[in-house]
């Protein structure tokens, strides 16, 4: 079965930074496009960021220029560094891995507030 756990996730400041990490099993990683999504109360789930097969990346126009995707296909692991965070970016994020078919992780909470 498929895995996808998300980490990384918690309360910062606004203008702080954080890192999520997405570890993938039983899938060949590197063959998919991985991203993340992020879904905020009362509000349908967006995308964030995409890297596919070849670290083409596709970011939604809130977060261009703060936040960067990557891949290590090595480890598994789909990375999303976020800077400059506001506080429209608090949100459960979410990891997924699609290919002919989409897996999604559980989620982790990002909180942005003083």
């Amino acid at each position: 079965q498929v895995q996808l756990v998300e980490s990384g996730g918690g309360l910062v400041q606004p203008g702080g930074s954080l890192r999520l990490s997405c570890a993938a099993s039983r899938i060949s990683f590197s063959a998919y496009t991985m991203g993340w999504y992020r879904q905020a109360p009362g509000k349908e789930r967006e995308l964030v960021a995409l890297v596919n097969s070849y670290s083409s990346t596709t970011y939604a126009d809130s977060v261009k220029g703060r936040f960067t995707i990557s891949r290590d296909n090595a480890e598994n692991t789909v990375y999303l560094q976020m800077n400059s965070l506001k506080p429209e970016d608090t949100a459960v994020y979410y990891c997924t891995a699609r290919l002919l078919v989409a897996y999604w992780g559980q989620g982790t909470q990002v909180t942005v507030s003083s």
